[in-house]
Formats: structure tokens, sequence, C-alpha cells
């Protein structure tokens, strides 16, 4: 995990949690195993919960995947915040596993996914995409999530070493929208159907 990823998962933090800081929160990291560092030292804080997710056993996860497309023992609506970082590269069907952090979210519930626009292949075992803003977007809308905040860190920062530097992550931020509960049925329906052709990958 290298710095500036950190840091841009921390200025999420002050800027969308701070204002939640007494509030019991389930916040959930999709990809946590720690391979040089992970972002638990910011959100496993009293009040707050915080469960490490990854597809292998290992330093900080809480939770074994066993499918990255279909979450079978996490229930709907159960996060009321998922963050992701360097992660999202190395998963094939990115798209689907979007469909799964729809599904989780608490209505109202804040996404926060941070990946390579740039940097070398890393394969871990496999490394399959970069992102720009404008895709990060149309991820959010594909599950129906409001986009709160997209950027890519285009230019090189003073504060980093090149080696954090090279991977110009694009930040994704996105909010669940709350629903009645005939659109909330009408929702988890609509993203079973869109995940529903791929539970045999």
């Amino acid at each position: 995990m290298h710095q500036s990823s950190m840091d841009k998962m921390l200025a999420f933090k002050n800027k969308f949690l701070d204002c939640k800081k007494n509030e019991p929160l389930m916040i959930m990291d999709l990809g946590s195993l720690d391979v040089n560092g992970s972002y638990r030292e910011y959100f496993d804080i009293f009040p707050w919960t915080y469960r490490g997710m990854d597809v292998t056993h290992g330093k900080n996860v809480d939770i074994v995947l066993k499918n990255p497309y279909y979450w079978r023992n996490i229930k709907s609506n159960t996060a009321d915040v998922l963050i992701s970082g360097q992660a999202f590269e190395h998963i094939e069907f990115y798209w689907i596993t979007m469909t799964e952090i729809a599904r989780v979210l608490r209505p109202g519930g804040l996404c926060c996914i941070i990946a390579p626009s740039g940097g070398h292949e890393h394969r871990y075992p496999l490394d399959c995409w970069r992102f720009y803003p404008d895709g990060f977007a149309a991820l959010a809308r594909f599950v129906r999530l409001e986009v709160m905040e997209v950027f890519t860190q285009w230019e090189s920062d003073d504060r980093y070493t090149e080696l954090s530097n090279m991977w110009r992550d694009t930040v994704l931020v996105c909010r669940k929208a709350r629903f009645t509960r005939f659109g909330a049925w009408r929702y988890r329906i609509w993203l079973g159907l869109r995940r529903g052709l791929t539970l045999d990958l």
C-alpha cells in the first residue's frame, strides 16, 4: 500500500466521515489483505466497527470471500461504508463486484474506491485494469449509485516518492440512494439480475 493511497483514503475519511465520528458505523474494506500496509488504522476506532474482506486468509482479513462476485456470507444493507484501495485492478470482472458493493451498502451508505490509472504491471495474481474518472463514474451509474466525487491524481506530488506517484490513483466516492420499501425490493431484484449471469465465473 503506497503512501499516496493511504493519504487519499484518509482525506475521504476526514471529508465524508468526520461528521459521523460518534455514530456506530459498520465499515467494510474490500481487498483488505495487508500488503505493505492497510487502512485499518483510520477506521478501526470506537464506536465504528471495521471488517476487512478478501478472497484469501491473511493479516487484516476478517471475512474471507469464497466468490468475489457473490458474497453469500454478507447480508444485504449491512455496511454503512465500504472502502477499497488498490484492489479493483486485480479483479477480472470488477463491474460484477460492484453489484455486490451496492447490495451490501445500507441506504445512504458511502463507498470509496481507489485504483491506479497508471503504473507498471503488478500481478497479484492478476493485473487487469487501469481506471479514469469517466470510467469510475460510469461504474457507479451501472449500479445506480450517486457520484459524490471522482478524480485522478494526474500530476506528481512532491510529498511522495516516484514509487508512490507512478500509480496516478483515481478515487471514486459514491452513495446509495434511500428507497421506499417497494423501490428497495425492485432495486434488489435488479441487482440480482445484473449479477446473475456471472455466478458460475
